[in-house]
C-alpha cells in the first residue's frame, strides 16, 4: 500500500527527476503501452498527454492545473485567432493569450519582488497570498500554506511555448490544432515540460500526425544522448556542486580568494554540464518516441565574443527571445541607437526571466552591454572585420585571445546568477581580489584535488575538437547492440556508484 502511495502521490521530497530510479521505471512502464499504440496517432498522442500530465503531477504537485488551464486557455485563443474575420480581433486575441500567460507568470514569480519594491518605495506593508492555494483548499480540503508562493515547475518554459503558439497562428506560420488532446500533448511533453528545450508550435505540431519513424542510427544517438546527460549531471555537474561550488557560494567569506576563484570555475562547468546534460536527456528520450527536439546548446565557451555565446547557449531561449521580442522592438530595422537599446531591453527582461531578483537583471545587463560593445567594435572595424574574417579560423592566437576573453566574461556573469544574495556575490569578487593568499595555493590544490580533477576533466571535454567529439559518437552509434547494452551497463554502474546521497534537481527546473 505504502508503494503504491509512492508511486501515485505527489512528494516534494521526491519529484520526479531524468536522475532517480524511479523515473526510469516511469519510462519503462510508459514503453510498454507505447509500442502498442504508437502506429495509431490519435491514441498515441492522448496516451502521452496523460502520461505527461502525471509526469508533471509528479514533479510539481497540484500546479499540474494551472498546465490544464493554460492549455484551454490558448486552445481556444488559437482557434478564435485563426477565425477572425479583422486583423484588430486577430491583435485582440493574441493580446490576450500573452497577458493571461505573463500575468500567471508574473504571479507566481514576481509577486515577492514587486511586492517588496513596493513596499520598500511607499512604506506599505502589503502581504503575498497564495490565492491558488487557498482555492485548492476551499474545494479539496487541502492546508497548503496561503502565505506562500510556491514558483510551479516549468511554469517558465511552458509559458513561451503557449506564448509561442498564439503569437505563430497569428503570423500564419501554422494553422490552429484542431483537437484540444493533440494541443495538450504539445504543450505538456514531458521530456522537455519543465527545462526546455523551448519548442515551437511550428515545429512540434507537425510531428503529431506524422508516422513514427526510429532509424537504427536515431536509436543509437537517443541512447548515446541519454547516457551523456546522465554522466554530465551525476559524474561532473552533482559532483562538484556537493564537494564544493556549493560550499563556496553559501559562504564566499569563509574561504579565500583562490577558492572563491576556483568555485567560479567549477560553477560554469556545473551549470552547463547540469543544463545541458538535461537536454541530452530530454531529446534523447524524446528520440526514442519518435519526437525531434531542437538542439540546445553547441559548445558555449568555445564561442569567440558574446553574440556567438547566445548562438551556442540556451539557443531555444535565445531565439525565442530574438523572434518574440527583439524583433518586435524593432530589431535593428530602426536605427543603430535603437537597435542597442533593443539588445538591452531583450537581455534584462531576459535576465529577469530567469529569476526575480537585481542580480539576475545584473546577469542580463552584462551580457546585453557585452552584445553592444561587440556590435560596437564590429561597426568600428568593419574593414578589419572583413580582413579578419577569411583568416580568422588559422589566427590561433586571436581565437585564443577571443575564447579566453568571452569565456571570462559569461564566467563573471555567473557570480550574479549563482550567488545568494548581492552581499554575497560583491563578497566573492571582494575576497578574490583581496585575500588571494597565493602561498596556501599548494595546499588548496591538494585538498580539493579530485574536485579540481573533475573540473578540469569537464572542461577538458567541452573544449575538445568538435570533429574528435563527432568521431566518438558515431563510434558507439555504430557499435552493435549488445556493446551498446553492455557500455549502458557500465555506464549505470558507474553513475550508481558515484551519485549522491541526496539526489540534485537540475538547476533551470528553479526557472
Amino acid at each position: 500500500m505504502d508503494l503504491l502511495k509512492d508511486i501515485l502521490i505527489y512528494s516534494e521530497a521526491k519529484p520526479l527527476l531524468f536522475t532517480r530510479l524511479f523515473f526510469w521505471g516511469f519510462f519503462a512502464f510508459l514503453l510498454v503501452f507505447y509500442s502498442i499504440l504508437y502506429k495509431k496517432n490519435p491514441l498515441r498522442n492522448a496516451y502521452l498527454f496523460a502520461m505527461s500530465l502525471f509526469f508533471y503531477y509528479k514533479s510539481g504537485g497540484y500546479f499540474f492545473s494551472l498546465l490544464i488551464f493554460s492549455t484551454i486557455v490558448d486552445f481556444t485563443l488559437g482557434q478564435l485567432i485563426y477565425l477572425a474575420k479583422t486583423d484588430f480581433k486577430k491583435k485582440l486575441f493574441v493580446a490576450i493569450s500573452i497577458v493571461v500567460n505573463l500575468s500567471l507568470l508574473g504571479y507566481f514569480k514576481y509577486t515577492y519582488f514587486f511586492t517588496d519594491i513596493f513596499n520598500s518605495t511607499f512604506h506599505t506593508d502589503f502581504k503575498v497570498i497564495n490565492y491558488l492555494a487557498s482555492l485548492t483548499n476551499n474545494i479539496a480540503g487541502s492546508s497548503f500554506d496561503i502565505s506562500r508562493i510556491v514558483l510551479p515547475v516549468g511554469i517558465s518554459f511552458y509559458t513561451f511555448q503557449t506564448i509561442s503558439y498564439t503569437v505563430d497562428v497569428y503570423r500564419g506560420k501554422l494553422k490552429p490544432v484542431k483537437n484540444i488532446i493533440d494541443f495538450g500533448f504539445y504543450v505538456s511533453f514531458f521530456p522537455q515540460l519543465v527545462a526546455g528545450p523551448i519548442v515551437r508550435a511550428a515545429e512540434f505540431i507537425p510531428q503529431l500526425y506524422q508516422k513514427y519513424k526510429l532509424t537504427r542510427q536515431e536509436f543509437g544517438h537517443a541512447i548515446f544522448l541519454i547516457l551523456n546527460g546522465l554522466v554530465k549531471k551525476i559524474l561532473i555537474s552533482d559532483y562538484i556542486s556537493i564537494n564544493f561550488v556549493d560550499r563556496v557560494f553559501d559562504s564566499p567569506l569563509s574561504f579565500t580568494g583562490f577558492e572563491n576563484l576556483m568555485a567560479v570555475y567549477g560553477y560554469s562547468i556545473q551549470i552547463y554540464c547540469d543544463f545541458s546534460g538535461y537536454t541530452d536527456i530530454a531529446i534523447g528520450i524524446a528520440l526514442l518516441l519518435g519526437f525531434r527536439l531542437p538542439v540546445n546548446f553547441n559548445s558555449p565557451y568555445k564561442a569567440m565574443n558574446i553574440t556567438d555565446f547566445w548562438r551556442r547557449w540556451h539557443i531555444s531561449l535565445s531565439s525565442w527571445l530574438r523572434d518574440y521580442l527583439y524583433i518586435p522592438l524593432g530589431g535593428n530595422k530602426k536605427g543603430k541607437t535603437r537597435m542597442y537599446i533593443n539588445l538591452m531591453i531583450t537581455m534584462l527582461l531576459g535576465g529577469l526571466w530567469h529569476g526575480a531578483s537585481l542580480r539576475f537583471v545584473i546577469w542580463g545587463g552584462i551580457h546585453g552591454i557585452g552584445l553592444v560593445i561587440h556590435k560596437l567594435w564590429v561597426k568600428m572595424n568593419l574593414s578589419l572585420s572583413k580582413r579578419y574574417s577569411a583568416r580568422s579560423s588559422k589566427n590561433i592566437l586571436y581565437r585564443f585571445i577571443s575564447v579566453f576573453t568571452t569565456f571570462h566574461l559569461v564566467t563573471f556573469a555567473w557570480i550574479f546568477f549563482r550567488a545568494e544574495s548581492m552581499g554575497d556575490a560583491l563578497g566573492l569578487i571582494k575576497q578574490i581580489f583581496t585575500n588571494f593568499q597565493l602561498e596556501l595555493i599548494p595546499i588548496m590544490i591538494s585538498s580539493y584535488s579530485k574536485t579540481f580533477i573533475i573540473i578540469a576533466i569537464g572542461f577538458l571535454i567541452h573544449w575538445l575538437p568538435s570533429t574528435f567529439k563527432e568521431n566518438y559518437r558515431g563510434w558507439f552509434i555504430k557499435l552493435h547492440i549488445i556493446f551498446k547494452l553492455l557500455i549502458v551497463i557500465v555506464v549505470v554502474f558507474i553513475l550508481f556508484q558515484a551519485k549522491s546521497a541526496e539526489i540534485q534537481p537540475f538547476i533551470y527546473f528553479q526557472f
